[in-house]
């Protein structure tokens, strides 16, 4: 017949039985943990790939679009370089006109009449060549200088006229569509009036601080 259990025996196989059970709850949280941790990793090599997927389409997205700039560009500004050189021509064929009319030799004659006559017809043929692949001439008299459209060469005093204002035309400017082909060359009035009357108005104020 066996012996009855001691209480200290009794105290140890529950004192076992609790480690035991620690110790399996313990590993049932490690696991747990590691799940997790698999879990998230998993989580967050799948948001990299998601990340690496967006950027790649909006770089494939932005290559596109490029794509159709460069070649809207090329149909539309292809003649570019093309235009430019024609403004060379219309320049030589003004150029050409402004010395015949000034030979004193041919001056008042009929040859001279039909000389201009046959040059005014070429310059508006260019011209129309020109309006009809969208190139157009900058209009410029009386307009305030923008530096966008024209270039001041030289400035010509005028009391009647604000500073600024395009008075002479030296080279006429040309816009292919929306774009500048080359800007007009331009003399600009300066208001010697107001200049004087600015140079005072300062020498007063100067005057009043003293």
């Amino acid at each position: 017949m066996e012996k009855e259990k001691t209480e200290d025996q009794i105290n140890v196989e529950k004192k076992d039985g609790s480690m035991e059970e620690e110790k399996i709850e313990s590993e049932l949280e490690t696991k747990q943990e590691n799940e997790n941790k698999e879990e998230q990793t998993l989580e967050t090599k799948v948001s990299e790939l998601e990340e690496k997927l967006v950027r790649l389409y909006a770089e494939m997205e932005n290559q596109r679009r490029r794509y159709e700039k460069e070649r809207e560009d090329a149909f539309e500004y292809g003649g570019f370089s093309l235009a430019k050189e024609t403004l060379n021509l219309i320049d030589n064929l003004e150029r050409s006109k402004i010395t015949i009319e000034k030979d004193e030799s041919i001056k008042n004659s009929d040859a001279l009449k039909k000389i201009i006559n046959h040059l005014d017809i070429i310059y508006k043929d260019m011209m129309t060549i020109l309006k009809k692949n969208n190139i157009s001439p900058i209009d410029s008299i009386g307009k305030k200088l923008d530096p966008n459209l024209h270039q001041a060469m030289m400035e010509i005093e005028d009391e009647n006229k604000d500073s600024g204002i395009i008075i002479q035309e030296i080279q006429k400017g040309f816009m292919m569509k929306n774009r500048l082909l080359r800007p007009s060359l331009v003399a600009v009035s300066k208001n010697v009036e107001k200049k004087e009357q600015n140079l005072r108005e300062n020498k007063e104020k100067n005057d009043e601080k003293k």
